[in-house]
Parts: structure tokens; C-alpha cells; sequence
């Protein structure tokens, strides 16, 4: 690229500049998200079955209408994805072209993979498969009971739920943010990732508006994690006989406990308590995956990770679309279940992780972002959920079975909280890896928290990369707040709420996605030709230069260093 594009001479925009900078927050936008997630948590502990009622009958019209558009809309991006990932787009880079990555590539790649998605790998990668298999809630994507094609199906629905979908949302959100805040010299902050769409108006109560929606997603989504996740974990360690059954005071004793890790990461910053808490994170992941590996089916399992890789390939056109219309009713439970569920829920998420991955990948290129971003962790995930998945249903079709149960009414059921602890107590030396797998889900929502901590943090100083501690240490206590509250009242249905909320946050906010591939597109599309005019400023220079020393050196003019520069000899 040229060493001087137009998106790198324009003028920056300093967090000062939309925050007053009393106390370092941006009073348009940390006051409104204060008072919205305030309010709806009293409605939702005051008056649980009206606000559950309301928001569960929004989420049904919204899975039953949008179903299809959220199908449609995430393959597009994973089409968009890719195409400026290997277009001549991908050799823009997000900061000065002189600078290197801020992260090394192991660091980057752990805390993107973190904060992304990994706790929810260790939390589905068996249970999700086992579910697809066991018919739940219903077949009406056809996959057959007991057999093994059914099996495999299995593994490929879930696949889909967790490879390049998924990271392609996060791809347009960080590249938007990344190119913002690094190339043109930004905040750290939603709105300016639209500024090629609104222009100036990103600065007025449009950008306030996306900002504070941000917030709460991003708040009420990890928040919903935090308190579902403690209780996997206390079914974990009730699994292993350290504590009885899990009562109240055991989750407000782990969301304390996660809380305060995260809050402490957080404080340390990115260079050290999040990035090594990270790095740990991927080591363990990497142990227990080895683990499964050697101790399961060992054959069988490379052989089910290259039989996926191709039928994911060659079926990822089919499955994207598949929106089971010719299902009914079931088709439109199943959705609400699984496939669009799951693309609001990662749109959801997407204003936390797209800035987050922004605010660590300075330095890098479109393309290395890309390929980071979307194909990296997408083979991981395939490789994630053919060990632990596949071992899990080898064990399901030729070995003791019990990962599927039933139900009084005769219904098939899986126990999501224990089904990964049961698989590995079975294997050998699996009582001692439990421990080290609870440990792993610790930390990885201690991950999810100061992650969602910092991001929350810095939309609401106005985009400060750096924000004062004190409000580092708000936001992460108002998220273990935020879940205790929820969680206690009604054994979580007002936590099952907030998951709802977080989820309808994603229709709007997919709009905004639309918004931020126009202005990536525009963005790209005007430093392309700056750097074009730029080559060919610099083209027809040395053609001049050339030229005109193949003159003096024929005598034909005079030297221009000895003046008289142009002046033909007589």
C-alpha cells in the first residue's frame, strides 16, 4: 500500500472528543446504559413471569418471522468475509504501514479464540452433537435416530452452528473497528465503524444510540454466561462429590469467586492479566483435546476429522440455507432452538467480541485477519467436535452408552450441564481430568468477563483504548451483579430472560452489521484508489527520472543537477 492513503491522512478523532472527561466516561452513553440495565434488572427480579411472558412471546415472533433472514444474512457474510479477505482489499493494514502486530501471533490467536467462542466449545462439544442425535427438540432437520448416519449428521449440524458462520459476523464487526480505531486513528467504539455510511452524524445521538445497544448486548450476554456457566461448573464439581446439590448460595460463592479473577485480569490490562489468562486457557484446551484424543477412539477420530472436513465442505451451501420450512411448526421450534438461535446469538455478541478483536489485531493485514479470524478457529472447532463429539457418539453407537437418557414421557434427554464430565470419567485416568476440565471452564469465563468488561469499559469512557480502573472495576462487578440477581430468583428464569433480551438485541444490530459492510466497502474501495493514484504518481516519476537520464546521458540535455535542467543542447 502507499505509504500516505487518504484514510491515514484523515483527522483523528480522540476519546476527548466525544466524552466530557469527567471522570474519563461518556456521560450520553454510560448513563443511559446504567439506567437500562438497572431498570430491566428490577422488572425482571420484581415481576419475573409478566417480563419472561413479554419477552419470550417477542422472541417467538421474531424466530417464526426472521428465520430465513438470519440464514440468508450470516452466509452473506461469510461470503463478504472471505472476499476481502482474499481480494486486493487484504493487503490494507489495520494501523501505519510501517508498523508491525502489536501481539505475537500464539498470543493474538488465544485471547481472539477466548473471548470468541471458547467457553462455549468446552460447554457443547459434547452435548451439542448428542442433542442433534438424541432428536432434540424435534427431527425436523431429518437426522436419523440410532444410526450411524445420524451420527454424522450430528456432527455436521453442529459444525455449521460453530464454524465459518459464526467468525465471519465477528470478521465484519472487527474489521469494520479494526480499520476505524487503527488506520484512521478512531475511538474505540461502534458507531465509527459506520462513519463511511453516516458521516458526521456518528457523532450524534445515532452513534449514542448504537453505542448504549452495544453495551447492554454485550453486559446482558456475558452476563447470561456467567450465570449459566457456574452452573455447569457447580454440576461439575457435584459431579466429583465436592459439594452437594448445587443450592443458591454455591452460585453466588463461583460468581464471586469468577467475578473477582476477572475484575483483577482486567484491571492488569491487556498486555498481562488477560493475555496471560488466555494463554493458559489454550494450553488446558489443548491438553484435554490431546487427552480425549489418546484415551478415546483414537482411529476413529482422525478418520471422522477428515470424513467432516470434506462433507463440510461439501455440503455448507445446503446446510447454510436450510431454514426447514417444509417442517412446520417443528421446523420453526427447531430454529428457535438451534440454527437461527445460534445467528442471533453470536450477532448478539458481536459488538463485544468485533471490538475486542479490533483492540488487539494493530498492526495486522485484512488478510491476516481473515485468515485469523475465520479459517483458523473454524478448523478448530471441526477438529474440537469430532474428539469430543465424535468420541461421545462412538460411545453412544458401539460402546456403554448412558450420555442419553429418558424421560418419564419416553422423550430422549441429555444432561448439557454433566454430559462432558460422564464422557470423560469413562475414559482412562478421566477422574483426575475432570478437575482440570473445571478448571478450564473457570477460566475461560474468567476470559469472557474481563473481556466483556474491558469492551463494555471502553464504549462507555468514548472509545479510550485505556480506561480509568475505576470504571474497569464497575463494569466487571455490575456483570456478577447482574447474574446473582438474575440467577437466584425462580432457579434462573430471569437469567433465561436475559438471554432472550440479549438475543432480540441481534435484529437491530444486524442491521447495523448491513451498515458496516457498505462503509467497509466504501472505506476500502477509496484507499484502494489512493493508493493507486499514489503508484502512479510514483510510476510516472521514475519513468521521468528514467527518461530524462537517458537524455543527459545522450547529450541531448543538461544535466538537471548541474542546473538548466530541461534545456536542450544547441
Amino acid at each position: 500500500m502507499a505509504e500516505t492513503s487518504e484514510a491515514e491522512a484523515a483527522p483523528s478523532t480522540s476519546p476527548k472528543d466525544t466524552s466530557s472527561g469527567h471522570m474519563g466516561i461518556a456521560p450520553r452513553v454510560f448513563w443511559p446504559s446504567v439506567i437500562i440495565v438497572l431498570a430491566f434488572v428490577l422488572l425482571s427480579v420484581i415481576f419475573p413471569d409478566t417480563v419472561a411472558e413479554i419477552v419470550g412471546n417477542v422472541q417467538d415472533v421474531v424466530i417464526g418471522t426472521f428465520s430465513w433472514y438470519y440464514l440468508l444474512l450470516v452466509s452473506v457474510f461469510v461470503v463478504f468475509a472471505i472476499w476481502i479477505g482474499v481480494s486486493h482489499f487484504g493487503d490494507i493494514k489495520l494501523g501505519p504501514d510501517d508498523e508491525g502486530p502489536e501481539f505475537g501471533l500464539g498470543s493474538w490467536f488465544a485471547m481472539l479464540f477466548a473471548a470468541g467462542m471458547g467457553i462455549g466449545l468446552v460447554f457443547w462439544g459434547v452435548a451439542e452433537p448428542l442433542n442433534h442425535f438424541a432428536g432434540i427438540p424435534n427431527r425436523a432437520t431429518g437426522i436419523e435416530e440410532g444410526t450411524e448416519a445420524g451420527a454424522h449428521e450430528s456432527i455436521l449440524q453442529t459444525i455449521l452452528h460453530w464454524g465459518l458462520h459464526p467468525w465471519a459476523i465477528y470478521v465484519v464487526v472487527g474489521v469494520a473497528i479494526a480499520y476505524a480505531i487503527h488506520r484512521k486513528k478512531r475511538p474505540v467504539s461502534i458507531r465509527w465503524a459506520l462513519e463511511g455510511v453516516l458521516g458526521k452524524k456518528v457523532n450524534s445521538w445515532i452513534g449514542d444510540v448504537i453505542d448504549v445497544a452495544a453495551i447492554c448486548g454485550t453486559l446482558f450476554g456475558v452476563a447470561t454466561s456467567l450465570g449459566l456457566g457456574v452452573m455447569q461448573v457447580a454440576a461439575g464439581l457435584s459431579f466429583i462429590d465436592v459439594i452437594e446439590e448445587p443450592n443458591n448460595l454455591t452460585y453466588v460463592v463461583l460468581i464471586g469467586a469468577i467475578t473477582t479473577a476477572a475484575v483483577i485480569s482486567v484491571v492488569t490490562g491487556l498486555k498481562k492479566g488477560i493475555k496471560y489468562i488466555s494463554n493458559i486457557n489454550l494450553g488446558l484446551a489443548a491438553g484435554l483435546l490431546l487427552f480425549v484424543l489418546i484415551a478415546g477412539p483414537t482411529l476413529f477420530i482422525f478418520r471422522d476429522v477428515v470424513q467432516s472436513f470434506g462433507d463440510y465442505l461439501q455440503n455448507i451451501l445446503q446446510m447454510s440455507v436450510n431454514t426447514t420450512a417444509y417442517s412446520g411448526e417443528n421446523g420453526t421450534e427447531w430454529q428457535g432452538w438451534w440454527t437461527t438461535y445460534y445467528w442471533a446469538w453470536w450477532i448478539s455478541w458481536a459488538p463485544f467480541v468485533g471490538v475486542f478483536i479490533a483492540r488487539i489485531s494493530r498492526g495486522r493485514t485484512v488478510r491476516q485477519f481473515v485468515a485469523g479470524v475465520l479459517l483458523v478457529p473454524t478448523v478448530v472447532a471441526i477438529i474440537w467436535f469430532c474428539v469430543m463429539g465424535g468420541t461421545a457418539l462412538y460411545r453412544e453407537l458401539w460402546g456403554q452408552g448412558g450420555l442419553i437418557g429418558v424421560d418419564d414421557a419416553g422423550a430422549a434427554t441429555v444432561d448439557t450441564n454433566t454430559s462432558l464430565f460422564a464422557l470423560l470419567d469413562a475414559l482412562p485416568g478421566g477422574s483426575v481430568v475432570i478437575v482440570g476440565a473445571i478448571i478450564l471452564i473457570v477460566l475461560f469465563f474468567v476470559t469472557s468477563s474481563d473481556s466483556g468488561s474491558l469492551v463494555v469499559d471502553m464504549l462507555s469512557s468514548g472509545g479510550d483504548p485505556n480506561p480509568p480502573v475505576w470504571s474497569r472495576v464497575f463494569w466487571g462487578v455490575a456483570e456478577g451483579a447482574v447474574a446473582v440477581a438474575l440467577l437466584l430468583p425462580g432457579e434462573g428464569g430471569a437469567l433465561d430472560t436475559l438471554k432472550l433480551v440479549a438475543i432480540l438485541i441481534a435484529l437491530p444490530f444486524s442491521v447495523v452489521m448491513i451498515g458496516m459492510c457498505v462503509s467497509i466497502w466504501r472505506e476500502f474501495s477509496a484507499e484502494r484508489r489512493a493508493a493507486l493514484r499514489a503508484q502512479r504518481r510514483m510510476q510516472r516519476d521514475e519513468l521521468a527520472d528514467h527518461v530524462t537520464s537517458n537524455l543527459v546521458d545522450a547529450g541531448i540535455v543538461e544535466d538537471p543537477e548541474n542546473g538548466d535542467s530541461g534545456n536542450t543542447k544547441a
